[in-house]
């Protein structure tokens, strides 16, 4: 039997079983869906494209995966250095893993030994936001703050290592002064919470951290897992202001097999680089910098620079804030839209239930969660399309 995610086993529905998939397009043995959410927001490009799908066949009539202890492979090479080049900043050391959990795991413990290895011992504490979401292994549990996800760890009682505050910049600041000598980083979904709820907040926020982070010698996060590649209207809130650590995952091989980077820079890289062994980053995940991975991440690259996706997610921004501008209901407390997302939040969750498959019906596949409708569509998506699926948004409220 498989164990679905996030799901009640005893109770759960009958998952939709999809034969085939294309485009913007998941094809059951019934019906013909516009993926609106791409694949928990990964599937960039759409499904099937045809430059991904042969870079997946070329790398594997060389090799699928040679581990990277002792070895290396020109795939790999050449996403390390395009990442360095196409990231802001000096964000240039690529430390590879295979989901975005992992790579956030990888930062916090970059942080932790960073100050370690200079002797201080005491910055043991992480400062991370209200309703914020980073993965569901323990770490990023501990950093995360919903409820929802990682009530389990209840059973530890509160962390004394991580310290949690709303994007307000009064509450940054009190935190900063209160606990900057505890503090080796300070860990944020840039401009956009996604699991929390997909919460949006202010660039001068970030920008306030920057400077605390630099005034109090603290590492900044960001994780990118989910914002990076566009979807908040940039290609990286790190292009806004620059970490010290940036974590990529989802939208990084296009969606077509899990890998992830936890990118440093020279700063961070410097606090590991040394004689003694003693200070290596001791970690080392079997499938990091997988040969499949790194040269479906290269194309998707390519394809994302290539083809001008900027705008493309510009003009998905444009046609949401027009067809969704105005759009209220009683049961609604409010509409967020940001760069390629868009998301209704309702005042009871209740109101939400059944609409999944109401937009099955429709052709349309979503995944809403507790009070929170939302889309994130692959960015290739044609307007026809993307008004069909925010069409459905708003029929399921005027029945």
């Amino acid at each position: 039997m498989i164990w679905y995610p996030y799901e009640q086993m005893k109770t759960m529905k009958e998952p939709y079983k999809i034969i085939d998939a294309k485009g913007v397009y998941l094809y059951t043995e019934d019906q013909k869906l516009i993926d609106s959410v791409s694949s928990w927001w990964s599937v960039i490009h759409g499904y099937k494209h045809p430059v991904l799908n042969e870079a997946i066949v070329s790398q594997t009539e060389k090799f699928s995966h040679v581990m990277l202890g002792g070895l290396t492979h020109e795939p790999v090479q050449r996403l390390s250095e395009k990442l360095a080049d196409f990231l802001p900043g000096d964000l240039d050391y690529s430390f590879f893993s295979d989901s975005g959990s992992v790579a956030v795991e990888v930062a916090l413990k970059m942080a932790l030994q960073y100050y370690m290895n200079r002797g201080e011992k005491q910055r043991t504490m992480v400062l991370a936001l209200d309703h914020a979401y980073h993965g569901d292994t323990f770490k990023t549990m501990e950093v995360g703050d919903d409820e929802d996800y990682h009530f389990v760890l209840n059973a530890y009682g509160p962390s004394a290592h991580v310290v949690h505050i709303p994007t307000k910049t009064a509450a940054l600041e009190q935190a900063f002064e209160k606990y900057h000598g505890q503090l080796n980083c300070m860990i944020v979904e840039p401009l956009l919470q996604g699991a929390g709820g997909m919460r949006m907040y202010d660039v001068s926020f970030l920008k306030r951290a920057r400077e605390l982070c630099d005034a109090y010698d603290v590492l900044l996060v960001f994780d990118e897992v989910a914002t990076g590649f566009g979807r908040t209207g940039n290609r990286f809130a790190a292009d806004l202001v620059c970490p010290d650590i940036l974590v990529l995952g989802k939208a990084l091989t296009g969606g077509y097999i899990g890998h992830a980077a936890t990118v440093a820079n020279k700063k961070v890289f410097e606090g590991f680089y040394d004689d003694s062994p003693e200070h290596a980053l001791m970690h080392g995940p079997t499938f990091m910098g997988n040969a499949l991975a790194c040269s479906v991440a290269n194309k998707s690259i390519e394809l994302f620079e290539t083809q001008d996706y900027m705008s493309k997610i510009r003009r998905i921004e444009g046609i949401t804030r027009r067809e969704m501008d105005g759009f209220c209901d009683e049961r609604i407390k409010e509409v967020r839209m940001m760069g390629g997302c868009v998301c209704v939040e309702v005042k009871r969750a209740e109101t939400l239930r059944g609409y999944q498959q109401f937009a099955y019906e429709r052709g349309v596949f979503s995944r809403p969660f507790l009070k929170y409708l939302y889309a994130m569509v692959p960015y290739i998506i044609r307007e026809d399309e993307l008004v069909r699926v925010l069409g459905v948004m708003k029929e399921w409220f005027r029945r």
